[in-house]
C-alpha cells in the first residue's frame, strides 16, 4: 500500500346467571386469540375453508420481504422494519446502517446506559467501589408501582450495594436500581440528570437530552440511535473492566431470579451486550454489541413493535452486518510510514509508526482502495522519545471519509553534544547560504 507523507452515542358469590352470563363474555373476548370453549352455546359459524397452516418459507421471505417495503428505504444499508436504526464497526467507525439515525426518538431503558456510563466512571476514579452502599428512597421504591415498572425488587428503606444496582440496572433494568443509583451520586434525580447531559455532551452526542436515571417517560427526553451507538462504543472501550456485567443472562435479588431481557444474549453468537427497552411512546429497541473474530458491530434499532420482532431484527441484521462486510489491515501496529528529519539528533531521521493497526471496512469484495498520509511538523527537535506522539496518518476511505490515527516515534534519538549541535548547525546555515 503506497503511504505518502507531508509536513504539517369481592365478591364470592353471585347469582348463577350472572356467572353464565361473566362466562360468555369472557369466552367472547378472547375469541380472537383462542378457540372459543363452549359455555351451553355454539360459537358463531365461520366460513367454510382449510385450517391455517405455517408460511412456507417462500411465503416468510415474501411476507417479510413486503414489511421491509412498506417500512421505507435506509440512508445506508439493508431496508429495516424498525423504524429508527443504526450499525456501526466499533473498530473502523464505518456506518454500514442508517434510517433517520440522527432524528430524536425517545429512549426508554436504554437511557440507562448513561446512568451505568456515569456509575462506571466513579468506580474507576476511585469515587465509589463496589460495596459503597445506597439507601432505597420513597422515589425509588415508588417507581416501582408503575404499571409495567421493572424492577430489581428493592425494599423501601434498605441499602443495596453498587455492584448488585449495577446488576440490577443492566439485567433486568430496574427503574428503582435507577433512581436508587442517580440519588445516591448526586443527590437527587434532577441534579443526576444534569450529569447526564453534561457527559453526552463531553462524548460527543449532540442530539441527545436526558430527564432522568431511567428513561422513564418525560418531557424534553430523547436521543438518537447514532448517540446511543457512540455511547455503547465509548462503554466498552472505556471500561473493559466492567462492560462484561452486560452479557450477564440472569440476576438474582431479594430471592427473586430474572433473566436479562437482551434475547440474544442466548441466541446470536457473539453477542455480550448492551441494553433493551420499550415504552407506549417509542415502541420496542435495543442497543446491541456482538463480537467476533476480534471485530465488533454495534446496532441499535427502535420503534418496533413486540419483543419478538425486535428479537428478529436486530439478529437479522447482526448476521447480515458480519456476512456482507469484512475489514482489511492497513497498517500494523509498529509499522513505519514514514520517517521524519531530525533537528540536532544523533540520527537524522525518527521512524513515525503506528501504535496500534489501522483497519478498513468495506463490502464483501469490494477492494480496499485508501490513500494514507503521515502528517507531522518538522524538522523534530532531539531529543526525541520513542513512543512520544509526532504526528498523524490519514486515512482517506473510499466513501470520501478522512479518519486520522496517531504516529509516534519508533525508537530514541538522543540530542547531539556541544560540538556536535555548533557543527550541525553551522553545517545547516551553510548549506542553506550555498542553496
Amino acid at each position: 500500500m503506497p503511504v505518502s507523507w507531508r509536513i504539517n452515542r369481592s365478591f364470592w358469590l353471585l347469582p348463577l346467571l350472572a356467572l353464565i352470563g361473566f362466562a360468555a363474555i369472557a369466552a367472547d373476548v378472547g375469541a380472537q386469540q383462542q378457540a372459543p370453549r363452549h359455555q351451553g352455546q355454539k360459537p358463531p359459524a365461520k366460513p367454510a375453508g382449510k385450517p391455517s397452516q405455517p408460511l412456507t418459507p417462500k411465503q416468510a421471505a415474501a411476507a417479510q420481504a413486503a414489511k421491509l417495503e412498506a417500512a421505507g428505504p435506509s440512508q445506508i444499508g439493508t431496508p429495516t422494519i424498525a423504524r429508527f436504526a443504526y450499525m456501526i464497526d466499533a473498530q473502523t467507525g464505518t456506518v454500514l446502517l442508517a434510517k433517520d439515525a440522527d432524528k430524536p426518538m425517545a429512549p426508554s431503558s436504554m437511557a440507562k446506559m448513561m446512568t451505568v456510563y456515569l456509575l462506571f466512571d466513579d468506580l474507576a476514579a476511585g469515587k465509589l467501589k463496589l460495596d459503597t452502599q445506597f439507601r432505597v428512597s420513597d422515589r425509588a421504591y415508588a417507581i416501582t408501582r408503575g404499571v409495567h415498572s421493572s424492577t430489581m425488587f428493592l425494599e423501601l428503606g434498605q441499602t443495596a450495594n453498587v455492584g448488585d444496582l449495577i446488576q440490577g440496572i443492566i439485567v433486568v433494568s430496574g427503574n428503582d436500581a435507577s433512581v436508587a443509583v442517580a440519588e445516591g451520586m448526586a443527590g437527587s434525580e434532577e441534579a443526576f440528570a444534569e450529569r447526564m447531559n453534561k457527559k453526552a455532551h463531553e462524548l460527543g452526542m449532540t442530539g441527545s437530552a436526558f430527564r432522568n436515571s431511567s428513561g422513564w417517560p418525560a418531557e424534553g427526553q430523547h436521543v438518537t440511535a447514532h448517540d446511543l451507538a457512540m455511547l455503547a462504543a465509548h462503554t466498552i472501550k472505556d471500561f473493559p473492566q466492567y462492560y462484561k456485567y452486560y452479557a450477564q443472562r440472569e440476576f438474582s435479588y431479594n430471592g427473586k431470579t430474572q433473566p436479562n431481557r437482551n434475547l440474544e444474549l442466548k441466541t446470536v453468537p457473539g453477542v455480550d451486550g448492551l441494553k433493551t427497552g420499550h415504552t407506549e411512546e417509542g415502541g420496542f429497541g435495543q442497543t446491541t454489541s456482538a463480537i467476533r473474530d476480534g471485530r465488533r458491530l454495534i446496532l441499535v434499532l427502535n420503534g418496533l413493535n413486540s419483543i419478538a420482532e425486535r428479537a428478529q431484527e436486530t439478529a437479522r441484521l447482526i448476521e447480515w452486518g458480519f456476512r456482507e462486510s469484512s475489514n482489511t489491515t492497513l497498517v500494523r501496529a509498529g509499522d513505519t510510514l514514514a520517517e521524519a528529519p531530525v533537528w540536532l539528533g544523533v540520527q537524522d531521521k525518527v521512524p513515525l509508526v503506528s501504535p496500534t493497526a489501522i483497519q478498513m471496512t468495506t463490502v464483501v469484495g469490494q477492494a480496499a482502495q485508501p490513500h494514507v498520509v503521515a502528517k507531522f511538523d518538522g524538522p523534530i527537535p532531539a531529543p526525541i522519545t520513542k513512543g512520544a506522539r509526532l504526528g498523524t496518518a490519514s486515512v482517506t476511505l473510499p466513501d470520501g471519509r478522512t479518519v486520522d490515527y496517531p504516529l509516534e516515534a519508533g525508537a530514541d534519538v538522543p540530542k547531539l553534544g556541544v560540538v556536535g549541535r555548533m557543527w550541525a548547525a553551522a553545517r545547516h546555515y551553510l548549506l542553506g547560504w550555498l542553496s
